[in-house]
């Protein structure tokens, strides 16, 4: 079976248990693989040519995007051998290059403040709120909806990661801005963050903002607050945990509140918070 048949038998199996975002970077992985290899026959690809084709761009890609691509190799192989397309499972021992732990970015508490100051009116207020109380990725963000919005606990039911839903608390700040956002709209459309005069569509209709359209909104309430670090959304969601591990929330609490996947993810945190404490004691000794 050819590569490209593979892949369609490979999405077809997988589309309703990986998310879109996911779905889409492996069909990018898929493409560059059968511009390397070839449009062949899987049960013709050996363990030497997949490693060949990872060292092949081993020196110009980050350690974190081989690593990507070794991910996709292994269950897009695996997923084959399984369903006994081929014999052996040839991408088994391919091993994802090492990578020193990086400490996320977070902002700082002072700069938090400056940029809910900076942000205008009540869609930039709520999305500066929201970012940060919810811990919320961007693309949840983008994903909400006004129908999964609960007041009276206070949280927004999320899709994240492998279509895991979770519940998403907001604080009182984003409570206050989500009542005040909402009695001005003045439309029917379902989603929590549409389009406005800002973002003109070709129909002139409004829209669910894109993830790079409530990029720009953040990057631009930063500008105007002059914080001289660099403001993107997912640095929210690295606040949002670090600050709860400094205020001494358990790490499975953090875990299952930014929906992380792994608790080895949320124990970078906990190395982002030594780096903090360090900070502060300069600070203030």
């Amino acid at each position: 079976m050819l590569l490209s048949e593979v892949w369609s038998l490979f999405q077809e199996e997988k589309k309703l248990e990986f998310s879109p975002y996911t779905m889409k970077s492996y069909k990018l992985q898929m493409n560059l693989l059968i511009r390397d290899l070839g449009d062949r026959h899987i049960q013709e690809i050996y363990y030497i040519h997949l490693k060949q084709y990872i060292n092949r761009h081993a020196e110009r890609l980050k350690k974190s995007t081989l690593g990507c691509r070794v991910r996709f190799i292994r269950s897009v192989f695996k997923w084959a051998h399984d369903e006994g397309i081929t014999k052996t499972n040839e991408s088994a021992k391919l091993k994802e290059p090492k990578q020193g732990m990086r400490v996320p970015k977070f902002i700082k508490d002072e700069d938090i403040e400056r940029l809910r100051e900076s942000a205008k009116g009540a869609k930039e207020k709520l999305l500066i709120n929201l970012l940060y109380s919810s811990g919320c990725r961007i693309g949840e963000i983008q994903g909400m909806n006004i129908k999964d919005i609960n007041f009276e606990q206070r949280y927004i039911t999320v899709i994240g990661k492998g279509n895991k839903e979770r519940e998403a608390p907001f604080d009182n700040k984003t409570y206050i801005w989500l009542k005040e956002y909402l009695g001005q709209r003045n439309d029917d459309l379902e989603c929590l963050f549409p389009t406005d005069h800002t973002f003109k569509e070709n129909d002139g209709k409004p829209r669910r903002l894109s993830k790079a359209q409530l990029r720009y909104i953040v990057k631009r309430i930063a500008k105007r607050a002059n914080i001289d670090v660099s403001i993107y959304p997912h640095r929210f969601r690295h606040s949002f945990c670090t600050h709860l591990m400094d205020r001494g929330a358990p790490m499975e609490v953090i875990s299952s509140l930014a929906g992380h996947q792994k608790i080895e993810t949320t124990r970078i945190y906990a190395a982002l918070s030594g780096e903090r404490r360090r900070e502060l004691y300069k600070k203030y000794f």
